[in-house]
């Protein structure tokens, strides 16, 4: 087996693109110098994923996001928190190491997380060759569309603004946070009807939406929630990478929405 140092290596020349000057793309916790004896993909490396990725006997976990609970994972000022000093010693305990790859994997041609969102949607035919986030699926109805988000990408619950009954053909599919502006100039530029969104700041395009739809122009916006737009991005990060390091064992652990619904 490759040290763990290694295999990130590995995985990351096979991104052929160049991580950004100041990437969150780095070891967070743990020895890299170790020998490997197994990854897990996930899109949080919460504290159940750490230990079942323990009880699988794998020492890499490749994290799409912070493990904590900050973008650079900066952890002095949680020094004396006992929720981070916890996470952190049973991290060390379990000897794993966290890699965050998020930067690359999405500055990949085509990006990582897309593909992986597509594919699971069945969308991959309907997706700009450019522009992949940009989807002409055929012409469905708002509410079968939400129905088959909520079911392919496993979300407890979608927030939506439109009718159920309104017509749904250019969608945009901008996962996670891609903020306000982008998914603004993504509803004008692109002359999208829909929008599908990982999370959103209220006061930006769901009132862009509700303006519009104001004016009488038939637009929509589903939120489906960050980790159930990126989750499956993570999983085809798996299939990637066992290509990248045969034989050695690579496993995906969804992360799960923290949520509950009252």
């Amino acid at each position: 087996m490759p040290t763990i140092q290694q295999a990130i290596d590995a995985i990351v020349e096979s991104f052929e693109v160049e991580p950004p000057e100041h990437t969150c793309d780095t070891v967070k916790i743990g020895d890299p110098r170790q020998p490997l004896r197994g990854i897990v993909t996930t899109f949080l490396a919460s504290r159940k994923v750490i230990q079942q990725a323990a009880d699988l006997g794998a020492n890499l976990i490749i994290t799409h996001e912070p493990t904590f609970y900050n973008h650079m994972d900066k952890t002095d000022w949680l020094a004396s928190d006992p929720v981070y000093t916890a996470k952190r010693d049973l991290l060390r305990r379990t000897q794993a190491v966290v890699w965050r790859c998020h930067d690359q994997w999405h500055a990949r041609e085509p990006d990582g997380i897309i593909t992986g969102v597509l594919r699971e949607l069945g969308w991959h035919t309907y997706a700009h060759p450019e522009r992949p986030y940009r989807c002409a699926i055929p012409p469905t109805t708002l509410g079968a569309l939400a129905a088959h988000l909520k079911e392919r990408l496993g979300a407890p619950m979608l927030r939506v603004i439109g009718s159920d009954a309104q017509v749904c053909q250019n969608v945009g599919l901008l996962v996670g946070a891609a903020g306000g502006e982008w998914q603004i100039r993504a509803m004008h530029v692109e002359n999208l009807d829909t929008l599908v969104a990982g999370e959103i700041n209220e006061w930006e395009i769901s009132e862009y939406i509700r303006d519009a739809r104001d004016m009488g122009l038939t637009k929509a916006l589903v939120i489906v929630g960050h980790f159930n737009s990126e989750d499956a991005g993570m999983r085809y990060l798996a299939e990637h990478v066992r290509t990248v390091l045969p034989g050695v064992p690579v496993t995906h652990i969804p992360t799960g929405d923290p949520f509950r619904f009252i």
